[in-house]
């Protein structure tokens, strides 16, 4: 039996022969390259913080205390550690979450993916202990990636003045978020990596001073009395003590045993103390070590043995952007681009190749982004905000108050809209037009493919009075599905002819196939459709309201909540110009979305052509006052 299935509890790891963690350490490592290997996850950033969680188990008592992973994908070596070591459906509908999730563990506390707020998790969970009158302590794990968001400042604010909490913040810091970390905090904390001076001047001082006879020891107890003035200077880690707040660092992330010291005295402390410890993201697996993009932060399913791909992705939504942007740069010099530690996965790194200076990376700091645009705008210049869709929810008061309320030509790109699949509950970009839906003046298209896609960023790019909002999905585009004509924004992409019909059915862009298919069944059974994709979905189109007038049902299908997304925004803008056509609306459900295949998701909400067929017919049924026909295979 290796050493790893020895422990199923905290408390098994916590008797273990501190001699053997090195060959634990080394067993979880090869444990994580052979699992995530073949489901894909986040592998570099796990096997970078081994050693750390290790210690975390052995130096506080979870669940006892608590302990909170900022963004959660640095969980892996803590689930093995607490008893899930099933990683075979990893991230997978049925297996373990790739994220900390309270249906699997009680030592699982916040299943938030979103950065920088396990700071502000860990103030509130000390003073309800401490108000129950429970001794008990709660430790955040942040990386100084989230280090770098506004959220996390508010905590460290508070929390500073908070002299009688028993608090410990581990600052993960691996240099880098996605790609490196940048901005103002992460120089200083590579001061602090970097900066040996203080241990150098003190370790001198020990060995030379206290052999000098009769007034060697007073000599080094009054340097040591003045350390604090040295450690100023030569290591000035007073962003944090000035703050009020203790500081243990830093230390080696990969010496368990350095680790284990820097926690208990931290532990001991009993008030916000900061453990500061440097971690090697992808440590001990090499392809990952010499990743520079980003050092195998997510992985697909890969060899263990190379680390290269076993699965062709193909060209994906990303591409179709990236190839768009970076060629409009080059035509117009007034178009610059934003986003926030996320410069290589939305799509941005052939543009900040070509136009250097025209590309900020912010951090992960989305509200700044965002309201940096709007003052580029107001400068002269068109921002482009590329964004995961789901992180657009943290930036809605800037995109309101910034940037729609100062009419402001800035446009935002939305990438993993809908439904994503596998990373679970809280990267499901599921709410975006929702909220797109409520600004005034905002205009949202969600291109069906690749060349819409394109057309839209250039058309987009022209708006210089009010947001514009560009949103498309994970994976890969359909092929170019080319409309039968357009009238006006709104194209035609089936009809059988240009009267009246039966069901005007409005595909929102990556459900554009589904409306065709569903479309197609429909034809089947003898009614006679139009399918239609605004791409400018908001506003609702004034042609699109024409359209609805000849027809006897509007089916709007769209990869959003169903609660004030487009077909929402329809249903108003029919009732508004006096249009009784009923508007059934497909979309997602009020609800969160467990971790799955984005196939699978669909399936589940009832967001394919079958089900939807099914409902429509049950629809018709109804209104017939007939039972509804069978479902066609």
């Amino acid at each position: 039996m290796s050493l790893l299935e020895t422990i199923r509890t905290p408390a098994d790891l916590a008797r273990l022969d501190p001699a053997l963690l090195p060959a634990l350490a080394v067993e979880i490592r090869a444990f994580l390259v052979h699992s995530v290997s073949k489901t894909g996850g986040h592998l570099g950033p796990n096997l970078g913080v081994v050693e750390l969680t290790i210690a975390l188990h052995r130096v506080f008592d979870s669940p006892r205390d608590t302990i909170v992973f900022d963004t959660g994908h640095i969980a892996y070596v803590h689930k093995l550690l607490t008893g899930r070591q099933g990683f075979d459906k990893l991230r997978a509908k049925g297996g373990l979450s790739g994220y900390p999730s309270r249906a699997e563990s009680e030592h699982d506390v916040v299943e938030n993916s979103h950065a920088s707020v396990s700071l502000s998790w860990v103030e509130g969970i000390a003073r309800a202990y401490q108000l129950r009158g429970q001794r008990r302590h709660a430790v955040a794990v942040i990386g100084d990636g989230a280090l770098t968001g506004g959220m996390a400042w508010e905590a460290l604010n508070n929390l500073a003045v908070a002299t009688d909490l028993p608090v410990v913040i581990v600052v993960n810091d691996n240099t880098r978020s996605y790609a490196a970390t940048i901005g103002g905090l992460s120089e200083h904390l590579s001061w602090l990596r970097t900066t040996g001076g203080y241990e150098a001047l003190m370790s001198w001082g020990r060995e030379r001073l206290t052999r000098t006879p009769i007034v060697g020891g007073p000599a080094f107890g009054a340097l040591h009395g003045v350390k604090k003035g040295i450690k100023d200077i030569l290591a000035p880690q007073g962003l944090f003590e000035d703050l009020g707040m203790k500081y243990v660092g830093p230390v080696d992330g990969h010496d368990e045993q350095a680790i284990e010291v820097a926690l208990r005295q931290a532990k001991g402390f009993g008030a916000p103390v900061i453990v500061h410890v440097i971690t090697r993201k992808g440590e001990g697996y090499d392809p990952a070590r010499n990743d520079d993009a980003d050092q195998f932060h997510a992985v697909g399913v890969i060899n263990p043995e190379t680390g290269l791909p076993l699965e062709v992705s193909g060209r994906s939504w990303t591409d179709e952007f990236s190839d768009a942007i970076e060629p409009l740069g080059t035509r117009r010099p007034d178009v610059v681009a934003l986003t926030a530690a996320m410069l290589i996965p939305v799509g941005l790194k052939g543009f900040a190749a070509a136009h250097p200076d025209r590309v900020f990376d912010v951090g992960i700091a989305e509200q700044h982004a965002v309201a940096m645009a709007a003052g580029l705008a107001f400068g002269g210049l068109h921002p482009v905000v590329c964004l995961y869709s789901t992180f657009l929810n943290r930036a809605f008061d800037q995109l309101l108050m910034d940037c729609a309320l100062h009419q402001a030509g800035v446009t935002f790109v939305l990438d993993r809209a809908g439904v994503t699949g596998n990373d679970g509950p809280s990267h499901h970009g599921m709410w975006d037009m929702t909220l797109a839906n409520i600004v005034p003046g905002l205009r949202l298209a969600a291109p069906r493919d690749g060349v819409r896609l394109a057309r839209s960023l250039e058309q987009a790019v022209d708006v210089n009075d009010a947001p514009t909002v560009l949103r498309f999905p994970k994976g890969n585009p359909p092929a170019p599905i080319e409309p039968l004509r357009s009238l006006g924004c709104v194209d035609v992409l089936a009809e059988r002819d240009g009267g009246a019909v039966d069901d005007l059915i409005v595909g929102i862009g990556a459900m554009v196939p589904t409306a065709l298919a569903v479309g197609e069944g429909l034809v089947a059974d003898g009614r006679s459709v139009r399918v239609v994709d605004p791409v400018w979905a908001l506003p609702v189109p004034h042609e699109l309201v024409a359209q609805a007038r000849d027809a006897s049902r509007v089916v709007v299908i769209e990869d959003n909540a169903v609660a004030g997304g487009i077909g929402a925004a329809v249903a108003l803008a029919l009732s508004q110009e006096g249009v009784a056509t009923p508007v059934v609306q497909e979309g997602i459900p009020k609800r969160f979305l467990e971790h799955a295949s984005r196939a699978e998701a669909l399936a589940d909400i009832g967001l394919t052509p079958k089900s939807i067929l099914q409902s429509l017919r049950g629809v018709s049924a109804a209104a017939a006052g007939s039972p509804p026909p069978e479902m066609a295979p």
